[in-house]
């Protein structure tokens, strides 16, 4: 396949292991990894690449399984070059798909930008809201986003209004491969103290009831209707629940860990008896929030 990819100006990577890239520090390979030197560069690349070539764009890997059979085509992780955040008038933040929540709320803190400060709490990129509707403590993107810039898999980039998404929660309808490069975050005028004393309450709040010092992916189940996940985790007694070396957290149970030596095969097996157990005991179907992806070994 090598002979057959387009030429690039980044980097472009095979069989390049995924593990060190995700938070569940588990997992496969991708068969090919780019990081994309500009927009261009991806442009090119994508217009010039086989359609038939799967594409996948990763973040920080902070929702997603990576399945231990490694991930096939490419998979597109945006760098430094696509981690700008800058102000465009005074309540609205141009921020590129690879910035982070917390570089995100952080300009928009000192830019005297209130409303982003949900931002804070999740591990994640832009491109990754964007496409998951990414939210917590009474925020979710499509409350502050005007637009966003993609490239679709054809390489054609095209700007999308919030409409356009139709989100939903934790749930958007940017087409298939395509990857989020840039958004528009619109806020409201606020102080910059008043701000970051919003932030640090998130922070600690996040620090008392997760277990942010574990390897984790994050919230694993989306809340159903009229329920909370970790609840209906909790009351099927699944609390420290462990399939190899997978636990479910004693700490948040709507979180599952990797204790050291599990596979993701032992993480996603551990998942679906937690929702065997949920749905036996209370009847409700839970939804993976947590991206799954790539082959089974």
């Amino acid at each position: 396949m090598a002979d057959a990819l387009p030429r690039v100006a980044g980097k472009l990577t095979a069989d390049a292991p995924l593990a060190p890239l995700v938070w569940f520090k588990s997992g496969g390979s991708a068969e090919w990894l780019f990081e994309p030197k500009d927009v261009d560069d991806l442009r090119g690349f994508l217009g010039d690449l086989d359609p038939l070539v799967p594409v996948m764009a990763l973040g920080l890997g902070s929702n997603m399984i990576v399945r231990d059979g490694g991930v096939p085509g490419v998979v597109v992780r945006l760098g430094k070059a696509f981690a700008r955040v800058t102000r465009v008038d005074e309540t609205t933040l141009e921020c590129g798909g690879g910035a982070s929540g917390i570089l995100v709320s952080s300009t928009a803190r000192d830019a005297g930008i209130a409303g982003l400060e949900f931002l804070r709490s999740i591990p994640g990129t832009v491109g990754g809201f964007c496409r998951m509707n990414g939210g917590a403590y009474g925020g979710e993107v499509k409350d502050i986003m005007v637009d966003c810039d993609v490239v679709l898999r054809d390489g054609s980039r095209v700007t999308l209004s919030v409409a356009d998404l139709h989100y939903t929660y934790r749930h958007s309808e940017l087409p298939e491969g395509a990857i989020v490069v840039a958004a528009r975050f619109r806020g409201r005028p606020g102080v910059p103290a008043a701000i970051q004393a919003e932030m640090d309450r998130i922070s600690a709040s996040r620090e008392a009831s997760q277990p942010l010092r574990s390897k984790t992916g994050g919230s694993t189940f989306k809340n159903p209707d009229g329920h909370k996940a970790w609840q209906l985790v909790d009351q099927a007694g699944c609390r420290g629940l462990t399939v190899g070396g997978a636990q479910v957290s004693e700490k948040h149970t709507n979180f599952l860990i990797n204790t050291g030596t599990a596979t993701s095969a032992d993480i996603e097996s551990l998942g679906e008896e937690v929702r065997r157990r949920v749905k036996a005991n209370s009847g409700v179907e839970l939804a993976w929030e947590i991206q799954r992806v790539g082959k089974t070994k």
